[in-house]
């Protein structure tokens, strides 16, 4: 197993343009810098439901069903549509004086818990990218993969965190301009939607 190897190549995937990062730097811009790290926390727990299924062997199970692969298609893709449709209905307030605390916390984490369990790219992400650094003659190849994936998680929350800090810190003065917070709200919409969109091609 090659442990170097994955981290590299994870941290490198993780800075990529995709969807985990482009929802954390939209939260962190819209919401704060803690409302992004929240959000963060949110995907990568979601994580761990995908790292287990991968490592026993349900996601192959589950891409063997067309009906239960469709089913998560559909799901993710509604999700992510109700969310677009919200965020631009939102785009005439202010992000910031939002409700906060321990309600909006726990609203925020759940999202980006959901998010990332109805993705079905994420399972054939991490189908096609774990196996690669497990070595095939492995004592215990589910203890490997495990390993991986929480190493996976640890370093996606770091990469998630500071994005969402960097982005909350330089959007805060941004943002306190109407219009440009309405412009915001409405390039979110449009990732949302884009994303939910490009979810039912999968």
């Amino acid at each position: 197993m090659n442990i170097g190897g994955f981290i590299t190549a994870a941290v490198l995937l993780t800075l990529m343009p995709g969807p985990d990062i482009l929802f954390v730097l939209t939260q962190g811009i819209t919401r704060g810098w803690k409302a992004g790290v929240v959000f963060a926390a949110g995907l990568c727990t979601g994580l761990i439901a995908h790292v287990t299924a991968v490592s026993l062997g349900v996601s192959v199970l589950l891409m063997s069903s067309p009906t239960a692969f469709l089913a998560l298609k559909f799901a993710g893709a509604a999700y992510l549509l109700y969310l677009a449709v919200k965020a631009f209905r939102a785009r005439r307030e202010n992000p910031f004086r939002l409700e906060e605390g321990k309600a909006f916390s726990g609203k925020l984490y759940r999202k980006g818990i959901l998010m990332n369990l109805l993705n079905p790219k994420v399972i054939l992400f991490f189908l096609a990218f774990f196996p690669q650094f497990v070595a095939p003659d492995a004592a215990r190849p589910v203890l490997q993969m495990l390993l991986l994936g929480l190493i996976f998680m640890v370093q996606a929350f770091v990469i998630f965190s500071l994005v969402a800090v960097l982005a909350g810190r330089l959007a805060r003065p941004l943002m306190s301009h109407p219009r440009i917070a309405l412009w915001v709200h409405v390039v979110e919409a449009f990732i949302y939607a884009a994303i939910g969109v490009s979810i039912l091609f999968v």
